[in-house]
């Protein structure tokens, strides 16, 4: 049967690890049963009493039966990591949502992988993977100082394949030159939200980014239009300063989401007809062409008249 990614699991604390500097690794066992399967680039949502759900990526092995995430403690948190980081214990019996994957490693003859900071958590897996299937591949990991750096140990293991840059032992990494380096290479980067702007404007189409916070884009402002839910038979009407999915909710439609800024993809939502104009930074430029789906958390119509399947 297949797993519903929007219900909730029951799950507990097994271990927590510090991995570096304000990074703690945290281990999930499921209280009852097996925890459903996952694939590189998966993510999870943590739902903490009292504080905000937050996504993080699962870093673990797909097939050890837990899973395991890494949490940055920010400092200007709103309460997600420091809630994981002041309260979270071994033995905390908690709840998760997922996984869901809109970073899915897709097949490619060689790889390079980019990492900035916390942002190795979702590319530990497809390193892994990769490199047992015998793909070439390369990362190139950039840190602000090695003491804030998680799993270098792990990466260890793996050589010259993994190039390891803090920015307070050495000059600024030349993104532009690496790419280069690898002209054929499938790109897959995490990190600062400039850093992967970076690379897609000189990437192009064969770089895949995750963003852990949104950028911030000024759009023109739109004109009314309106949504027919298919299930409902409901029509509403989408005013330039409301977003679809505050619509659906005062219309009284259920709709599962998190991050509502276009990242965490949990709002996914059906298109039968319409055009759309995609604003999220989830889906792929070849997902958004095929124009079947939209994050209803920011995208909007290109035209008078979106038929969705809610």
């Amino acid at each position: 049967m297949l797993h519903d990614s929007s219900a909730d699991m029951h799950v507990r604390v097994r271990s927590m690890t510090r991995e570096a500097d304000d990074i703690v690794s945290v281990e999930l066992e499921a209280l009852a049963g097996e925890l459903p399967d996952w694939t590189p680039g998966s993510h999870i949502d943590l739902v903490l009493p009292g504080a905000p759900v937050r996504q993080y990526s699962l870093c673990g092995r797909p097939d050890g039966g837990r899973y395991r995430i890494a949490v940055l403690r920010e400092h200007d948190s709103r309460g997600g990591s420091r809630a994981v980081h002041e309260t979270l214990r071994v033995g905390d019996e908690i709840t998760i949502r997922g996984p869901r994957n809109h970073f899915a490693l897709e097949p490619a003859g060689e790889y390079l992988f980019i990492a900035g900071g916390i942002g190795i958590t979702p590319l530990l897996p497809m390193v892994r993977d990769v490199d047992a299937a015998g793909i070439p591949w390369s990362l190139l990991y950039l840190g602000g100082a090695r003491s804030r750096m998680a799993f270098l140990d792990e990466l260890t293991a793996y050589g010259e394949k993994v190039r390891v840059v803090a920015r307070d032992e050495s000059d600024r990494v030349d993104l532009d030159a690496a790419l280069a380096a690898a002209p054929e290479a499938a790109v897959y980067a995490c990190g600062p939200e400039q850093m992967l702007t970076h690379l897609q404007e000189c990437g192009g189409d064969r770089v895949r980014v995750e963003f852990f916070s949104a950028p911030v884009i000024e759009y023109e402002p739109g004109g009314t239009f309106s949504i027919l839910l298919q299930k409902s038979g409901l029509e509403l009407d989408v005013p330039p300063e409301r977003s679809i999915l505050e619509v659906m909710r005062e219309g009284g439609v259920d709709v599962l989401s998190d991050c509502e800024e276009g990242i965490c993809g949990s709002c996914e939502t059906r298109v039968v007809d319409g055009e759309v104009e995609h604003r999220d930074f989830v889906l792929t430029a070849q997902e958004k062409q095929r124009g079947d789906c939209l994050m209803v958390c920011v995208s909007r119509a290109a035209c008078p008249l979106l038929v969705l399947d809610a």
